[in-house]
C-alpha cells in the first residue's frame, strides 16, 4: 500500500486528474462505486486528497486508475518518481496482497448452478414460499424483494434447491438482479473460498487469507448500490455461517437452503420458510410429466404418488427406475409395497440417478441422522428415529418416547442414564434436522415423520435391532394407553400407531407370544362404542394368531374369547353362546377344565346365555361355576367374587329380585373386606345392589344408594369416568321410578350432555341415555316429544348398531309404545306387527321380550278396535 511520503504526491495526482476533468469528489466516488469499489466514498476521497488518510490499498489504486482511464502503473510510476524510490519499493506499496486482477462487469453471475429438474413443477406449497419471498403467482417480478434473508428449510429431498433455483432464475431472466451468486454451502470452507473468489472478481484484490477475502466480499455487499442476490445452498449447520451471513441492505437479498431449522437460523431480518412435499395433485402431475414419452407407464400414477409420500426426490428416482425397466406406476407400486424388498433395490443405481442427484433416497438422510445424533444429548436421536420409524407417520404421542421402555433402550445404548426430558431433547435434535416434525402444541400427534424416512431408517436396522425396536415401541404404546380411555382423539391415535406397528412388525409381535398391545387396541375399539369395528378387528386378529401361533396356543384361545364377546356386543348373543361353548371345549382340552382361562370362559358362556334370553340357565351355569371357583381359587379370590356377582345378577334376572339383593349384600361385604371400600369392583357391586333393591320394590332405597355411589365414584374415579356416568344414569332412572319425573328427565339430559362430550354421540351408552331420556319425557306428559325423540334415536341405532342389534329392537319397541300413548293406537299396532317377526328371528321364540311384545301388540289392537267402534 502507499504510505508516508508517497501519499502527498499520490493525493496531488488524484486531485489534479479530477480537476482536469471537472469532476467533483462525489462524481469520482460515484464512478468508483460503478466500478465495484463503493468504499471509495466522497468522504474517503476527500481524506486521501487532504492527507488525512495516509494509506491506499492496491485495489483502490486500480479502481481510481480505471475511473480516470489511466493504468495503475501511471499513478504508481509518477508517485515513485516524486519520491525517489527504487523499483524494489514498489512491492512495499502492494504488501499483503497479490497482483491486482481485472474487475468483472455487472451484471454478473457467479458460482456453479445446479441442474434444473427435468420435470420441475411450479407447486402450490412452495409457491407460497415464492409469495413469501415477494413473488406471488400473479405478482410481476420486481426488486422490492430485497433487504431480507429467507431460509428455506425442509426434509432432504423436498426440493428446496429447485425452489430457490426457479425463483432466482426468474429474477435473473427479468433483469432484476445485477449480481447473482450461487454458493454450494456444504461446509464453512466451501463458503469462505467461494466468497473469497468472488471478492477477487468484484474488487480486483486477491487476499492471501481466504477469510480476509470473504470479509472483503461482505464489505462490498454492504456498501454496493448493485442489486445482488446470494444463494447459500445446502447449509449443513448454522455454525458454518457464523460471521459469514450476507448483510441486510436495501438492494440485496439472501436465500439459504438447509435441512436444519435451528433457532440460530432465525434472527434479525431472517425468515424461516418451511418447504413441504408436493401435494398429491402436484406429485401425480410430476410423474405424468416425467413419463410423458412413455404414456403406457402412467397407469397408477396417482396411487404411486401417495405411496411415495409425494416426496419430489423419491418421485424423480422412481420415474428413472421405471423408465430404465419399462415398469408402469402400478407395477412399481406393487414392488414398492412388498415387504420383501428394501428401499435401495427400488431405486436407480448411483451412477444412473436423474437430474444429477448426488444420492439415492435410501442414503440422502444418513448425514442428517449422523448430525442429529451428535447434538446434545449425544447418541439419542438415531435411536428415537428407529422407534418412530415403526409407528404411524401421521402422528405419534410424545409420551411414547418418554416411556420406560424407550428410555431404557436409550440408556442401554448410550451407557448412561437417560430420563424423559433428555428423550424429549433428542426429539428436538431430529426436528432441527427436519427428520421429524415436532409439534409442541399437541401431545397426541406431537411427532410426524415422512414414510420414506421411516422406510430408510428401518432398512438400516439389522434383524436383531429391528426386533428389539418393535418390542420397545409396543411396550411404550401399551404403557401410555390410559385405562379408562377418556380422550377420544388419543384413543384414535394409539390405535393408528398400533395398526402401523403391527403392519411393520409381522411375526415380531407374536413371538414368543402375542403382545398385549394387540388385544388392547381391539378392546379400545369396543370401549369407545365401535362395536362392529371391534368384532372385525378381533376376527382379523384371530386369523393372524392362527397363522403365527397355531390353533391351540393360549393366545389364540384368548383371541377367540375376545371375538366371541364382541360378537355378542354387536347384537348376536346367540352366536356368542355358540362361540363360547366351542371355545370352552377347546380350552378344557388344551389347558384343562380347571385352568383359569377355562373357568373364565365358562363365566362368559353363562353371561351370554342370560343375554340371549335364558336367565335361568345362566343362573344355573353360574352356580355350577361358583362351586368350581371356590375349589380352584378359594372364597377370597377376586374371580370368585366376580362369579358370585354374576350368580346374583342372573338370579335377579330370572325373577328372584329379593335373592339378588341378599346375594349382592354379601358380595359387597366381602368386596370391602378383600379389595377395600374404594376399589372399582366394590363400587360396581354397590351399584348392582342398589339396582336390585329398586327391582325388589324399594325404589327410594335405590335412589339413596345410587346417590352415595355417585358421590364415591366422583371422589375415587373422577366425574368423567364411564362408571361414574353409569351410576348417574342409573340414579336418574330410579328418580323417575319414585315419581320425580321432571327430575329424572333433567338428570338424564345432564348425563347425556356429558356422555356425548366424553364418549361421543355414537357410543352405545350415549344411545341408551337418549332412550331413557325419551322415556321420561313421555312419562312427564309429553308423549309426542317421546315419539319424536325415539324416531331420531332409531335412525342413529340403525346407523351405528345395525337393524338386528337388541338395542335397536328395543328402540323400535319403545317407539311403538309411545305412538300408542300419543293417541295413535293404529300406528302402535302396525309398528309392533312389524317388530314381532324381527325379534323372533333375532332373539328366538323363547326370549322374554317376545312375550312383552305380544302383550303390547294385543293391548294396542284392543285400543285401536275400541277407537274404531266408538
Amino acid at each position: 500500500m502507499a504510505s508516508g511520503a508517497d501519499t502527498p504526491t499520490l493525493a496531488a495526482k488524484i486531485r489534479r486528474l479530477r480537476k482536469e476533468r471537472g469532476w467533483s469528489a462525489q462524481r469520482l466516488a460515484d464512478q468508483c462505486a460503478k466500478l465495484g469499489e463503493p468504499a471509495l466514498t466522497r468522504s474517503t476521497i476527500a481524506k486521501i486528497e487532504s492527507g488525512v488518510r495516509r494509506s491506499v490499498h492496491a485495489g483502490e489504486l486500480a479502481v481510481l486508475a480505471r475511473a480516470f482511464e489511466v493504468s495503475p502503473g501511471v499513478l504508481l510510476g509518477e508517485t515513485m518518481e516524486a519520491s525517489g524510490h527504487s523499483g524494489a519499493s514498489t512491492n512495499a506499496l502492494l504488501q499483503d496482497h497479490r497482483e491486482a486482477r481485472p474487475i468483472v462487469t455487472l451484471p454478473h453471475r457467479a458460482g456453479v448452478l445446479p441442474v434444473r429438474a427435468a420435470s420441475y413443477q411450479r407447486r402450490t406449497g412452495p409457491s407460497l414460499v415464492i409469495s413469501a419471498m415477494g413473488l406471488g403467482e400473479t405478482t410481476p417480478l420486481s426488486s422490492n424483494v430485497s433487504g431480507k434473508i429467507d431460509v428455506l428449510s425442509g426434509l432432504g429431498g423436498v426440493g428446496k434447491t429447485q425452489v430457490a433455483l426457479d425463483y432466482t432464475q426468474q429474477l435473473w431472466t427479468a433483469g432484476e438482479v445485477d449480481l447473482w451468486v450461487w454458493v454450494t454451502a456444504g461446509s464453512r470452507e466451501a463458503i469462505v473460498s467461494s466468497f473469497a473468489r468472488l471478492a477477487v472478481d468484484l474488487t480486483g484484490v486477491e487476499d492471501t487469507d481466504s477469510e480476509h477475502g470473504a470479509q472483503r466480499l461482505l464489505e462490498w455487499l454492504t456498501t454496493s448500490p448493485a442489486r445482488w442476490l446470494v444463494v447459500l445452498d445446502d447449509v449443513q449447520t448454522p455454525a458454518d455461517l457464523r460471521g459469514l451471513w450476507p448483510p441486510i441492505t436495501p438492494t440485496g437479498q439472501t436465500i439459504v437452503t438447509t435441512r436444519r431449522r435451528d433457532a440460530a437460523l432465525r434472527g434479525y431480518g431472517r425468515r424461516l420458510v418451511e418447504v413441504d412435499v408436493f401435494t398429491p395433485e402436484e406429485a401425480e402431475a410430476y410423474l405424468r410429466a416425467a413419463l410423458v414419452g412413455q404414456p403406457h407407464l402412467v397407469e397408477g400414477a396417482a396411487e404411486l404418488a401417495v405411496e411415495l409420500g409425494c416426496l419430489p426426490l423419491a418421485l424423480a428416482q422412481a420415474a428413472g427406475y421405471m423408465m430404465d425397466r419399462g415398469l408402469s406406476c402400478a407395477d412399481y407400486r406393487a414392488r414398492w409395497t412388498s415387504q420383501r424388498r428394501n428401499l435401495a433395490s427400488l431405486l436407480p443405481e448411483p451412477d444412473g440417478l436423474p437430474d444429477e442427484h448426488r444420492a439415492t433416497v435410501a442414503t440422502t438422510w444418513l448425514l442428517s441422522v449422523e448430525q442429529a445424533d451428535q447434538l446434545q444429548p449425544t447418541g439419542v436421536a438415531r435411536l428415537l428415529l428407529d422407534v418412530a420409524s415403526v409407528l404411524d407417520p401421521n402422528g405419534i404421542p410424545a409420551a411414547v418416547f418418554e416411556a420406560p421402555a424407550v428410555t431404557s433402550l436409550l440408556a442401554h445404548h448410550t451407557r448412561r442414564d437417560i430420563d424423559a426430558g433428555q428423550a424429549r431433547d433428542g426429539l428436538m435434535c431430529l426436528h432441527r434436522l427436519n427428520l421429524i416434525t415436532l409439534d409442541p402444541n399437541s401431545d397426541t400427534r406431537a411427532v410426524r415423520v415422512h414414510t420414506l424416512v421411516q422406510r430408510a431408517t428401518r432398512d438400516a436396522l439389522t434383524a436383531p435391532q429391528r426386533a428389539a425396536v418393535l418390542r420397545v415401541a409396543a411396550d411404550a404404546l401399551l404403557h401410555i394407553w390410559p385405562a379408562p380411555e377418556r380422550d377420544t382423539v388419543l384413543g384414535q391415535v394409539l390405535r393408528a400407531n398400533t395398526d402401523a406397528l403391527a403392519e411393520t412388525a409381522g411375526e415380531h409381535l407374536w413371538k414368543p407370544r402375542a403382545h398385549a398391545l394387540l388385544f388392547r387396541a381391539g378392546i379400545s375399539l369396543g370401549d369407545r362404542g365401535l362395536i362392529t369395528e371391534a368384532h372385525t378387528y378381533f376376527h382379523r386378529l384371530l386369523a393372524s394368531a392362527r397363522r403365527h401361533l397355531g390353533p391351540d396356543h393360549p393366545d389364540t384361545l384368548t383371541t377367540r374369547s375376545h371375538l366371541a364377546r364382541w360378537r355378542g356386543e354387536a347384537g348376536d348373543p346367540t352366536g356368542a353362546v355358540a362361540a363360547f361353548e366351542e371355545l370352552f371345549n377347546d380350552s378344557a382340552r388344551v389347558l384343562g377344565p380347571d385352568h383359569p382361562d377355562s373357568l373364565t370362559t365358562r363365566g362368559n358362556l353363562a353371561y351370554w346365555r342370560g343375554e340371549a334370553g335364558d336367565p335361568t340357565g345362566a343362573a344355573s351355569a353360574s352356580e355350577e361355576l361358583l362351586t368350581d371357583a371356590l375349589r380352584v381359587w378359594g372364597p377370597d379370590h377376586p374371580d370368585t367374587l366376580a362369579n358370585r356377582s354374576n350368580l346374583a345378577l342372573w338370579r335377579g334376572e330370572a325373577g328372584d329380585s329379593a335373592g339378588a339383593v341378599a346375594a349382592f349384600e354379601n358380595v359387597v361385604i366381602d368386596s370391602v373386606r378383600i379389595l377395600g371400600p374404594d376399589h372399582p369392583v366394590t363400587l360396581t357391586t354397590r351399584s348392582n345392589l342398589a339396582h336390585w333393591r329398586g327391582e325388589a320394590g324399594d325404589s327410594a332405597g335405590a335412589v339413596a344408594a345410587f346417590e352415595n355411589v355417585v358421590i364415591d365414584s366422583v371422589r375415587i374415579l373422577g366425574p368423567d369416568h364411564p362408571d361414574t356416568l353409569t351410576a348417574r344414569h342409573n340414579l336418574a332412572r330410579w328418580q323417575g321410578e319414585v315419581g320425580d319425573l321432571a327430575g329424572a328427565a333433567t338428570a338424564a339430559e345432564e348425563v347425556l350432555t356429558d356422555r356425548v362430550r366424553i364418549l361421543g354421540p355414537d357410543h352405545p351408552d350415549t344411545l341408551t341415555t337418549r332412550n331413557n331420556l325419551a322415556f321420561w319425557r313421555g312419562k312427564a306428559g309429553d308423549p309426542a316429544g317421546a315419539v319424536a325423540a325415539y324416531e331420531q334415536l332409531l335412525t342413529d341405532c340403525f346407523r351405528v348398531l345395525g337393524a338386528d342389534h337388541p338395542d335397536t329392537l328395543t328402540a323400535r319397541s319403545n317407539l311403538a309404545l309411545w305412538r300408542g300413548k300419543a293417541e295413535d293406537p293404529a300406528g302402535a299396532v302396525a309398528a309392533f306387527e312389524q317388530l314381532l317377526p324381527d325379534v323372533l328371528r333375532v332373539l328366538g321364540p323363547d326370549h322374554p321380550n317376545i312375550l312383552t311384545i305380544r302383550n303390547n301388540l294385543a293391548h294396542w289392537r284392543s285400543q285401536s278396535s275400541e277407537r274404531v267402534t266408538s
